[in-house]
């Protein structure tokens, strides 16, 4: 957590800032660079490119706000249904970031992991995450989770492949602790915070079992607008929650 950064911060946008109550899993569906590449005239490719900037940009801000996790939907399962050209561009973007942004990721104490379908990106793709994976591995302040090829409902239905395949005896007494072990993001706590931007109101099967309690903050904010200062906001906001979980307030 840097403090200077955080003081920088609260009194340039004039937010009470806890840094006790920090969310320590934050999960965000970077939505909007199509229609901001629309809206600067330009190709949707800009808008993509413009975006990895600002996923760049918001990974720090949550490193120096002291997030311990962070989950990006970056490609869903559903994305392959875009134009072929489109998805060619996310690819090659996506090999961008592993090698471009590999040192900035280590001089920050990031590391890296996939969620989603890995055996079904190409095989450029796999070779580069791969690479980022392992070149950072040691890395013990930020875990960036890049959900890739990755869907909500797929996550739950492989894990209840994998419990189908326990003894009978351990099936009977799962609990939801157990049952979470098997997801794509096991041993890690569930996400606190789920940031949408561009204005859009629904989960577009992200993390659809770990959001159970998650509180959500949804910006009209594109996502290549979406810069440390709204990532602040987002969190000074879910700070003023009461977080009750099926029980009944303090008040």
């Amino acid at each position: 957590m840097d403090m200077g950064y955080i003081d920088e911060f609260a009194a340039r946008l004039g937010l009470q800032f806890w840094p006790e109550r920090v969310p320590r899993h934050v999960a965000i569906v970077m939505d909007g660079n199509g229609r901001w590449a629309r809206r600067q005239g330009l190709e949707r490719s800009a808008g993509h490119r413009r975006g990895v900037e600002a996923l760049e940009n918001i990974v720090i801000g949550c490193r120096k706000l002291g997030v311990e996790y962070l989950t990006v939907y970056a490609f869903s399962t559903e994305n392959w249904s875009r134009p072929k050209a489109e998805v060619g561009t996310l690819m090659n973007l996506l090999s961008e970031f592993a090698d471009k942004k590999l040192n900035r990721l280590k001089e920050n104490h990031v590391r890296v992991q996939v969620i989603g379908d890995f055996a079904g990106l190409p095989l450029l793709q796999r070779m580069a995450l791969k690479h980022l994976m392992e070149a950072t591995a040691v890395e013990d302040k930020l875990v960036l989770n890049l959900a890739l090829n990755y869907g909500g409902r797929a996550d739950i239905l492989q894990a209840v492949k994998k419990a189908a395949a326990l003894p009978p005896a351990r099936l009977q007494t799962m609990t939801e602790e157990d049952f979470a072990g098997l997801l794509q993001t096991a041993g890690q706590p569930e996400p606190d915070l789920l940031i949408r931007t561009s204005g859009e109101l629904r989960l577009s099967n992200f993390l659809l079992w770990q959001l159970a309690y998650a509180e959500f903050y949804f910006t009209d904010t594109l996502w290549p607008d979406f810069d440390e200062a709204e990532l602040f906001r987002a969190i000074c906001a879910y700070q003023g929650r009461s977080r009750r979980f099926g029980a009944l307030s303090e008040e």
